[in-house]
C-alpha cells in the first residue's frame, strides 16, 4: 500500500509493552486473527448495524439545531453569530471532553462508555426543546455535546480492537456513513417539522429518533472480545497523549481532520441563512431537504476503503480535498442547481477525507488507540466549532463569498500539510534505502 495520506511512511514502530488496554495486540494484515471481526464472520453485521445506528444518533443530536438556525434567530431575536453557538457549544464541549471520556473507556470498557454516553445525550435531547431562552438552549446543547464525547473515540478504539486490520477502513467508513445519515435525517426532519409546528417540536422529534437508535445500539452491539480493563493513571495518560502529540504523522492527521471540519462546519451552519434569503427565498422545509446531499457523504465515506486500495491514502486524500475545493467555488453561483451541486461535492470530499484521516489514526497508533482517536476527535470537533462560528461571522461580514473564502483557506491548509508530509516521506525513504543496502 502506498504511504499514508499525509505522505508519511507506513512503517510500524514497535511499542514497548504497557498494561493499558489500548495497547492490545494488533493483528497483522496477514494473520488469521480468529478473534477479530471481518465481513462474513458472525457478529460483523450486528457490529456494523449497531455502530451505524450510533452514528445516526450522534450526528442527529449533535447538529440538531443547525438547519433550524434561521428559525431560532427569528424566534429568540438572535443574530446568525449568536444562534450559531447552539451548534458550536455542542461541538466545542465534545472536543474538550472527548479525551477524558476516552480515558474512562480504558477503565470501564468501550461498549459501556458508548452506551452511557448515548443514553445521557438522548435524555438531554428530550429536554432541549423546553429551553426557555437562548442562554439555556446553548447551555443544554453544551451538556449534550459533553455527553456525546464518550462515543466517537470509544467507537474508533472498539473498531481498532475488534476488527481485522484489512477491514478497518471499511468498518470505520460505515460508522462515518451513519454520521452522514444522522446529519441528513435530523436536518430534513427538523426542517419540515419546524415549518409545520415550530423549531421546538423539531428538536423533540430528533430526540425521539436518537432514542430509537440508542435502543437498537444497546441490543445489537457485540461484546468486546479484545479489551482488557486498565487503571486510571493520570501520569500514564499524560505520557500516552504526549507520545501521540510528538508523532509528526499523527499531528498532521489531527490538523487535517480539524481543517476539513472547519470547511464543513462553516458551510452547513451558514447555508440555511443563504437559502432563505434572496435570490432563493426557500421555505424552512425545503431548506431542510437540501441536506439530502448527505447521502453522497454516506456513499463516499463507505467507499473510502476502495479509494485507498486504488489510489493509496495520500491519493485518496488529494482527491477528497480537490473535490471539496471545487464544490466551494461552484457554490458561489446564484443558481440553485449550481449551489446544490457544490454542496454535493463539498459533502463527498469531506466525508471521504474524514474517513481516510480517521482510519489512518487508528492504523498509525500502535498503543493508546483510544487516546489517539480522542485527540483526532478533539481536533475534528474543535474544527467544527470554529468553522460554525467563524463561518457565521464571515457570512455577516462578506456574505456567502466570505464563508467560501474561509473554506478555501482551510482547504489550502490541508493541501500544504499533505504536500509537506509527502516530501517528508520521500526524504525518509531516501534515508532508509542506503541503510538497507548496507545491511544486505
Amino acid at each position: 500500500m502506498p504511504p499514508a495520506s499525509t505522505g508519511a511512511s507506513t512503517l510500524t514502530v514497535a511499542a514497548s509493552p504497557q498494561p493499558s488496554p489500548a495497547a492490545a495486540p494488533v493483528a497483522t494484515a496477514g494473520s488469521a486473527a480468529p478473534d477479530r471481526l471481518e465481513p462474513g464472520r458472525p457478529g460483523y453485521r450486528r457490529m456494523s448495524f449497531a455502530l451505524f445506528a450510533a452514528g445516526v444518533a450522534t450526528f442527529a443530536l449533535l447538529y440538531s439545531t443547525q438547519a433550524l438556525l434561521p428559525a431560532v434567530s427569528a424566534s429568540l431575536g438572535a443574530t446568525a453569530g449568536q444562534a450559531s453557538w447552539t451548534v458550536s457549544a455542542a461541538t466545542g464541549a465534545l472536543a474538550l471532553c472527548v479525551l477524558p471520556m476516552s480515558a474512562l473507556s480504558e477503565r470501564f470498557g468501550r461498549r459501556q462508555m458508548m452506551t452511557a454516553s448515548l443514553t445521557v445525550a438522548v435524555l438531554v435531547g428530550l429536554l432541549v426543546p423546553f429551553a426557555p431562552s437562548l442562554g439555556w438552549l446553548i447551555a443544554l446543547r453544551a451538556v449534550q455535546g459533553a455527553a456525546l464525547a464518550g462515543l466517537p473515540a470509544s467507537a474508533m478504539a472498539y473498531l481498532a480492537e475488534e476488527v481485522r486490520p484489512k477491514a478497518l477502513v471499511a468498518a470505520i467508513g460505515l460508522f462515518v456513513a451513519g454520521n452522514s445519515i444522522g446529519g441528513m435525517s435530523g436536518r430534513i426532519l427538523t426542517g419540515w417539522i419546524a415549518q409545520l409546528w415550530g423549531w421546538r417540536a423539531a428538536l423533540g422529534a430528533v430526540g425521539l429518533l436518537a432514542a430509537a437508535c440508542a435502543v437498537v445500539f444497546h441490543f445489537m452491539i457485540p461484546r468486546a472480545r479484545n479489551f482488557t480493563p486498565g487503571t486510571l493513571n493520570p501520569k500514564a495518560l499524560a505520557k500516552t497523549v504526549g507520545g501521540h502529540l510528538a508523532d509528526p504523522l499523527l499531528r498532521r492527521l489531527y490538523a487535517i481532520g480539524a481543517l476539513f471540519m472547519t470547511v464543513f462546519g462553516a458551510v452547513y451552519t451558514v447555508i440555511g441563512y443563504r437559502l432563505v434569503e434572496a435570490p432563493f427565498n426557500l421555505p424552512q422545509g425545503v431548506v431542510g431537504s437540501i441536506f439530502l446531499v448527505y447521502l453522497v457523504g454516506t456513499v463516499s465515506s463507505a467507499a473510502a476503503g476502495r479509494l485507498v486500495a486504488r489510489l493509496g491514502r495520500r491519493g485518496a486524500l488529494y482527491l477528497a480535498v480537490s473535490t471539496t475545493a471545487a464544490g466551494l467555488l461552484l457554490s458561489l453561483a446564484d443558481q440553485l442547481a449550481a449551489v446544490l451541486l457544490g454542496l454535493v461535492l463539498i459533502t463527498a470530499g469531506f466525508f471521504a477525507g474524514h474517513a481516510v484521516a480517521s482510519s489512518s489514526v487508528s492504523r498509525t497508533a500502535t498503543k493508546g488507540r483510544a487516546q489517539a482517536s480522542a485527540l483526532y476527535q478533539s481536533a475534528y470537533y474543535l474544527g467544527s466549532s470554529a468553522g460554525g462560528t467563524l463561518g457565521a461571522v464571515a457570512f455577516h461580514a462578506g456574505g456567502w463569498a466570505g464563508t467560501v473564502s474561509l473554506g478555501l483557506l482551510a482547504v489550502l491548509g490541508v493541501v500544504s500539510i499533505t504536500l509537506y508530509g509527502t516530501r517528508a516521506a520521500r526524504a525518509e525513504r531516501r534515508r532508509l534505502v542506503p541503510v538497507a543496502s548496507v545491511q544486505n
